[in-house]
């Protein structure tokens, strides 16, 4: 049972953090748009589908999201930090292989 709502509210995290990709796409300039697109796609798959990122693949997520917040700013940035602290509560719950 505890499992069960770990992952739950693990799920919750990604939910939360592609959402808010989904708000920064639509105020994002035309050469970030893409990129944010891309990882708010991928939450949406781990969310909807059987699989889970491991380790490298959320600290890629973790890298894109950093470096395309420092491309851009007002409220575009303010949902990707937010996405970034979701993603981030969501990489210290995977545990370690």
């Amino acid at each position: 049972m505890g499992a069960v709502v770990i992952l739950a509210f693990m799920s919750e995290q990604l939910k939360s953090a592609r959402d808010d990709l989904e708000q920064a796409e639509k105020t994002a300039d035309d050469e970030v748009r893409e990129d944010i697109r891309e990882t708010a796609d991928a939450f949406a798959d781990y969310v909807v589908g059987d699989h889970a990122p491991d380790h490298a693949v959320m600290d890629q997520h973790l890298n894109d999201l950093r470096q395309l917040s420092e491309q851009v700013d007002g409220n575009t940035e303010d949902r990707l930090e937010s996405a970034l602290e979701a993603a981030e509560e969501y990489r210290e719950g995977i545990d370690q292989a």
